[in-house]
């Protein structure tokens, strides 16, 4: 029996949608809201199962073409989603997964595909493949450190006026214009892998207090300050 006061997790299709470890995003919520004394209760919904419109972070990975454009036929019919994030739900949308939150993105012979239409955005098919590290500046409003992960997509992703970016881009390609990602409402898309999470606390941080409505109780950073400080060496130059 689910407790009505525990954290409900809704890590949606694995199935189609879990490359270059995105499921760890799930974990990272997981033990940073039980090391917090939060209870929580995750769902791994296959993509045969209905959306609950009952839970309050959602997460999405990334995929290959195939497996997105049925994820995104699926999402679109069942509808559980949308309501979802209508009544005020927290969402994580990684690389494929981002994408299939916009209007359209592009198949697998780069043709249009209609996606949910949550975030403002449309992408599309770049000339070339976007492999490498990532590190970004995240837009001031958010107050979080520089964002570091990796990404492996063909996309190009132009934001609408009802989006803001994420961040700018000191190294990678991200969206393709100088940004990396999205955010509107409570809705977060980004094409960062590592898993994105477990690389950036802060933002984990930030989904966990949008869903509980509050400021979080600060807990011992250390292996993941750690991490950070290690891949974000990698890439960039002291300042």
């Amino acid at each position: 029996m689910q407790s009505e006061s525990a954290l409900r997790l809704v890590w949606i299709y694995p199935d189609l949608l879990s490359t270059y470890g995105d499921q760890g995003n799930a974990l990272v919520l997981e033990q940073r809201a039980q090391r917090r004394g939060i209870p929580v209760q995750t769902l791994h919904l296959r993509s045969s199962d209905p959306v609950p419109e009952g839970g309050d972070i959602y997460l999405i990975g990334g995929g290959e073409d195939r497996p997105q454009i049925l994820a995104a036929e699926r999402l679109r019919r069942d509808g559980g989603l949308q309501r979802a994030i209508a009544r005020g739900a927290t969402m994580l949308a990684v690389c494929a997964g981002y994408q299939i939150m916009g209007h359209t993105f592009g198949g697998e012979e780069g043709q249009p595909v209609a996606g949910l239409g949550l975030l403002d955005i449309e992408s599309g098919r770049g000339a070339q493949r976007s492999v490498g590290e990532l590190a970004a500046d995240v837009d001031a409003a958010l107050n979080l450190p520089t964002l570091t992960g990796f990404e492996n997509h063909m996309g190009l992703t132009r934001l609408g006026s009802g989006v803001r970016p994420l961040s700018r881009t000191r190294i990678g390609i991200g969206n393709g214009d100088g940004t990396e990602g999205c955010y509107a409402g409570r809705i977060v898309g980004t094409y960062l892998h590592g898993p994105a999470l477990a690389r950036n606390p802060a933002l984990a941080d930030l989904l966990l207090s949008w869903a509980v409505g509050s400021a979080l109780a600060p807990i011992d950073d250390t292996w993941f300050d750690r991490l950070r400080e290690e891949r974000l060496a990698a890439v960039l130059p002291p300042r």
